[in-house]
């Protein structure tokens, strides 16, 4: 009898636990859900897995374990080294010159467009109990140095000398983590990514090789203090403090500007919205560096495995500016000529643009990107050429394995205003370009 009961208690005891496993297994299971939906795309063969609105409360932002990584023996540690190179080559209509295209300016060549390097250590946001701290560093060099350089930080190699090559710290910034604020707070104080767009300006994170007309007009960077705030399952916050595009806080251009988006994204994940105010403040062009004003919406949309979609547009403006924009003072160059003041623009200048990147998945290995963009640049403040303007891009990226992928391209763009001619130093009206890079991480 005492056997029975014993053998009865210990059975009631193991149901006991095994409920309260099953109960926190659950808990676990719906507070992992509630702290971050699933990603809706592939993490690979596409550059992000997730709808934009970076950085993300609750997702582990750790880097994987790149070769440069594990030699340096951090395979277990949270501080992460690694980098990659990319080089790139095309086939123009043009002679000289690709602008107003990006990323690959100089015609007909083989170019070293970004060689990068990454130095970071990610804070744990998938936890809730204690506060963690972070820092990440970027640094490139490469053609592509002139995209994101920032007044007041080693400009002198654009803004003075118009370099084909050069390089650029253009990230570096510490992260703190605040678990307990909200449903988690994001803080960097530094100099970091203008948070903004579809498009990124590394050639690891972009869909495709080139950029589109309107991502190579507006804000690159900005220094100064971002706070991201997430509230609940779907919904992130972010606000900014900053000192205008692609200045440095002690730059004679300098300007105080606000930055406010938000993020939501649906119950089944398959839409995501991002927007609001990427730059607000006085917008007064000062000592030939613009002061960018800007309002921005991406709504991206995955319409099944094989298929998605983002989409963007803008509206800029600023006061009292220059034709063409930031003055870069240097000697001109046959692959960019566009150098000295341009006429003043009373006024308020503005410009408008919208892009469209629409995706097909072939295996993890492979996929198709068309992207449409078309960028209004009435006053001629960004490109130089009052005009409007279209680009039309089609896409194949294949990936060899994990480190190793290339992005041939082809694409044709056109400015539409009688009489103006954009391209090739300002000879030609249009452009084909057929082109690709190769990139390998380390």
């Amino acid at each position: 009898m005492k056997k029975q009961l014993l053998i009865a208690a210990l059975a009631a005891i193991a149901f006991h636990v095994n409920a309260q496993q099953e109960a926190t297994g659950v808990k676990i299971k719906q507070d992992t859900i509630i702290r971050s939906l699933p990603t809706p795309l592939p993490s690979l063969p596409f550059p992000s897995s997730d709808w934009v609105g970076s950085p993300l409360v609750g997702v582990d932002a750790t880097p994987p374990n790149y070769p440069l990584t594990k030699l340096l023996g951090l395979s277990k540690s949270k501080v992460k080294i690694y980098g990659w190179v990319d080089i790139g080559s095309n086939l123009s209509s043009s002679k000289h010159s690709n602008a107003p295209t990006s990323y690959n300016l100089v015609p007909n060549s083989i170019v070293l467009d970004q060689a990068g390097i990454k130095f970071e250590k990610q804070p744990n946001t998938t936890q809730t109990d204690h506060f963690d701290w972070g820092f990440l560093s970027t640094t490139i060099f490469g053609t592509d140095y002139r995209y994101t350089t920032s007044k007041g930080i080693f400009s002198d190699q654009l803004l003075k000398h118009n370099n084909k090559y050069g390089f650029d710290p253009a990230e570096l910034y510490g992260i703190l983590y605040f678990p307990k604020v909200a449903d988690g707070l994001i803080v960097k104080v530094g100099r970091f990514i203008s948070p903004a767009d579809i498009e990124a300006q590394w050639a690891t994170d972009n869909y495709l090789y080139s950029h589109s007309l309107m991502f190579t007009v507006d804000p690159y960077t900005f220094t100064g203090v971002q706070g991201t705030l997430k509230l609940g399952t779907y919904w992130q916050l972010q606000g900014a403090l900053h000192a205008g595009n692609d200045m440095a806080p002690w730059s004679n251009s300098a300007k105080p500007n606000g930055l406010l988006m938000v993020r939501w994204v649906s119950k089944d994940n398959n839409d995501g919205l991002w927007g609001g105010i990427n730059s607000l403040g006085s917008g007064d062009y000062t000592n030939q560096h613009d002061d960018l004003q800007m309002v921005v919406a991406t709504w991206g949309h995955k319409f099944n495995n094989t298929f998605h979609m983002m989409t963007e547009g803008y509206y800029m403006w600023q006061k009292h500016a220059l034709v063409g924009g930031t003055v870069n003072n240097g000697p001109g160059q046959s692959f960019y000529e566009g150098v000295g003041p341009g006429a003043l623009i009373p006024g308020t200048t503005n410009a408008v643009g919208v892009v469209n990147y629409f995706q097909v998945y072939f295996s993890p290995k492979n996929y198709l990107s068309v992207r449409n963009d078309y960028l209004n640049d009435p006053q001629g403040n960004r490109t130089g050429f009052a005009t409007k303007y279209s680009s039309h891009t089609i896409g194949f990226v294949h990936y060899f394995n994990n480190l190793i992928r290339i992005r041939p391209e082809i694409r044709y763009e056109r400015a539409y205003a009688d009489g103006i001619t954009p391209y090739d130093n300002g000879t030609k009206k249009d452009q084909y370009t057929a082109a690709m890079d190769l990139i390998v991480r380390f």
